[in-house]
């Protein structure tokens, strides 16, 4: 917890409820262990849709569907949504949920390697979720900043690992430095890349917010 949690208490219940749909949803993925985008992140995630209307958002990372239903929901205006899985057994589980949700026309599920299934994506996103593995964000970057459009949000979850990546690598548990490592060049290369405006928020695990420089033709 980044935050002190009595904080995040406080600020999430001041929240709306989700459908009784995604929270259905939701709560069979947190029953299942799957990890979930966190209330405080879903917040954030509607602000930033009302503000930037995007016709097209392309998520890397779907796991059982939750956070691409989501965004298609609280997105203010009609969107098609790609989602990326590589995790066979969630792909199934994320199909029925767009079908349960009556969205499987609008949302299109990719299965295979993030970083081979965006080297055959083409048409530009508008907006960008990256919530797969943390290890792997340094290496989806490139791609990622060709497929979005100038003007463009990327939103990246989970980029603070609870507070780990501020320490030291040797105060890091062996298991956890390659994470850690990628971690921190992930958030170097948001952060000083002349093409993005980059924040980076202690929103839930942490989450940067990049605008890609230049208008939409």
């Amino acid at each position: 917890m980044i935050v002190d949690e009595r904080f995040m208490t406080f600020i999430n219940s001041l929240g709306q409820e989700n459908t009784p749909l995604l929270s259905e949803i939701e709560a069979e993925a947190r029953c299942a262990h799957v990890p979930v985008i966190r209330k405080e992140t879903q917040g954030l995630l509607k602000l930033l849709l009302a503000m930037s209307c995007p016709k097209r958002i392309l998520e890397v990372g779907a796991a059982v569907g939750f956070s691409a239903l989501f965004m298609e929901q609280y997105n203010p205006v009609a969107c098609t949504v790609a989602t990326i899985e590589n995790f066979g057994k969630r792909i199934p589980i994320a199909r029925q949920n767009f079908r349960r949700a009556g969205k499987e026309h609008v949302i299109e599920l990719l299965e295979g390697d993030a970083a081979q299934v965006m080297k055959g994506l083409q048409v530009p996103f508008d907006f960008i979720f990256m919530d797969a593995a943390k290890a792997q964000y340094i290496y989806f970057l490139p791609e990622v900043m060709r497929l979005l459009n100038p003007g463009g949000m990327l939103v990246s979850d989970n980029v603070l690992q609870d507070g780990a990546v501020i320490e030291s690598r040797f105060a890091v548990g062996r298991r956890d430095r390659t994470i850690h490592k990628r971690m921190r060049e992930y958030l170097y290369a948001l952060t000083h890349d002349a093409a993005l405006v980059t924040s980076v928020l202690p929103v839930g695990d942490g989450v940067t917010v990049s605008v890609k420089g230049g208008a939409h033709p």
